[in-house]
């Protein structure tokens, strides 16, 4: 058979536009109104995957941490939660358990700097529920690559000043057995007062002007957890690669790429993620010189458990976003297949 006609057998998802919610200063909540059936379908993909009472128990053990460290956006989350009514909202907000591939450096094909992002979360609906939040901040409005109700950013791109994300580094190990070494790093986030990464670096895109507050910020302000930061600037010159735990920060100044492994700091851990070094060999071997679409999404960066990918460059103040899901009848180790539309946005739209 030709490639052609194999090409032609895949299997094909309905694709739907990535809705632009105009959210300005009303936070999460705002979000959820302008796509409540996206919320809808979040809180039962969550219900799905964690279960009724775990999510139950871990949304109050949330919500008590949240409480107990004076979170700025608690309200924000607490408005969320009442208006739906249901329990998921508060740990939805703080969970933490994905991976991610990321890379910094000039757009070879336009003005300034590009991010290239993908986000890897083993959650069915993530690629399919994702929306663009357009945020007003005090210094200025941002495009946040998000869900509805959540009120942490995890990529990012405000126009003429900067693009971000995270990445979640691997689990620290330190007894050798995974679960004793997970209740371990659990206890120890328990006993954090700081912010969780995700509201750092919303507040990174609320108050700072430029790459160097940007910078400034994500290397020095308290952590609860650790986290990779990529910061973008405007010009070829602000590329920042940040690595941080709650006692210890390593960067690197220049273009770059992250998956889900220590590059600089040296901590034993268990792996995070699928084939976390060979999607940053890959990543590496791409990111000059590819175009800006998403022919860069090939495996290993392109995985089982991929739900989003992106395209940043604050500098063009352009947006790009695809998600991804799993065809209906996938097995658990087949490629997810794109789920939306390409979402494109320039800075004539802001």
């Amino acid at each position: 058979m030709e490639a052609r006609d194999q090409a032609q057998m895949r299997p094909v998802l309905e694709r739907h536009s990535i809705p632009l919610a105009e959210v300005g200063d009303g936070g999460p909540l705002a979000m959820v109104m302008a796509e409540p059936k996206r919320m809808d379908n979040l809180l039962e993909m969550a219900r799905n995957h964690y279960s009724g009472p775990i999510l139950s128990v871990a949304d109050s053990l949330s919500e008590y941490w949240l409480a107990r460290n004076n979170n700025p956006y608690l309200d924000e989350i607490f408005a969320v939660a009442d208006y739906l009514g249901s329990s998921g909202v508060y740990m939805l907000n703080i969970s933490y358990e994905w991976s991610c591939t990321s890379a910094i450096g000039p757009d070879l094909h336009r003005t300034g700097n590009r991010l290239l992002r993908t986000l890897d979360w083993p959650l069915d609906g993530l690629g399919r529920n994702v929306i663009v939040a357009r945020m007003q901040g005090e210094v200025g409005s941002y495009d946040s690559v998000t869900w509805p109700g959540f009120s942490g950013v995890l990529t990012g791109m405000a126009p003429g000043r900067f693009s971000a994300a995270i990445n979640q580094p691997p689990m620290r190990r330190r007894s050798g057995l995974y679960a004793l070494d997970w209740g371990i790093e659990r206890l120890r986030m328990w006993r954090e007062n700081a912010l969780p990464p995700v509201h750092l670096l919303r507040q990174v895109f609320d108050q700072c002007k430029n790459f160097e507050e940007a910078f400034d910020v994500l290397t020095t302000e308290p952590i609860a957890m650790p986290a990779f930061f990529t910061l973008s600037g405007i010009s070829t010159r602000e590329n920042a690669l940040i690595e941080r735990t709650p006692d210890e920060v390593s960067y690197q100044i220049g273009p770059n790429a992250i998956a889900n492994h220590w590059k600089n700091l040296n901590i034993r851990s268990y792996g995070r993620g699928y084939d976390s070094r060979n999607r940053l060999t890959q990543m590496d071997s791409v990111r000059y010189d590819v175009p800006n679409n998403f022919t860069w999404v090939t495996p290993p960066i392109l995985n089982p458990t991929t739900r989003l990918s992106v395209i940043a460059n604050a500098s063009e103040g352009d947006l790009q976003v695809l998600g991804w899901e799993k065809g209906p009848d996938s097995q658990k180790s087949d490629l997810p297949l794109p789920a939306t539309l390409v979402y494109e946005s320039s800075v004539v739209d802001q």
